[in-house]
């Protein structure tokens, strides 16, 4: 299925770019979503006519990320959580949590889909680094510390 993108996507394409993309992901998600229209003849048309209005729209979103990664950049953000005494939590911090935690200490709105764990939920104390994928292009590191819970 082809798509025209309407914002960047990363891995996948810039602003007005015509991909392959499978079904599945095109109608599930990116349409749906707003990032992207099926590749007709009369969509085309209609992203060259707005093409001005959506490269301000992404440039306005990308100077707002990069705004807001200022403001995170070199942060360390602390989550007390219940641990046994060998290190091990009981249970996990997730997405979610971080996102939270983060949002309340430095007053910065982060959502859970921003915050990327490659390995999966953290299950032991300690000092962790936290990418947060602020925009396809903004990128920050944070410092996350977990500490057993008193």
């Amino acid at each position: 299925m082809q798509v025209i993108l309407l914002e960047t996507i990363k891995n996948l394409g810039d602003l007005g770019a015509v991909v392959d993309v499978r079904s599945g992901y095109g109608r599930n998600f990116l349409i749906p979503q707003g990032k992207a229209l099926p590749a007709t003849k009369a969509n085309l048309a209609e992203v060259e006519q707005r093409r001005a209005e959506l490269e301000k729209h992404a440039a306005q979103q990308l100077g707002a990320a990069q705004e807001r990664a200022e403001k995170l950049n070199e942060t360390t953000v602390s989550i007390a959580a219940k641990a046994g005494d060998e290190g091990k939590l009981f249970g996990s911090v997730g997405t979610r949590d971080i996102a939270e935690a983060i949002s309340s200490s430095t007053g910065v709105d982060v959502e859970k889909a921003e915050v990327k764990l490659p390995h999966g939920a953290l299950r032991t104390t300690g000092e962790f680094e936290i990418d947060l994928a602020l925009h396809a292009e903004v990128t920050v590191a944070i410092k996350l510390a977990v500490v057993p819970a008193e």
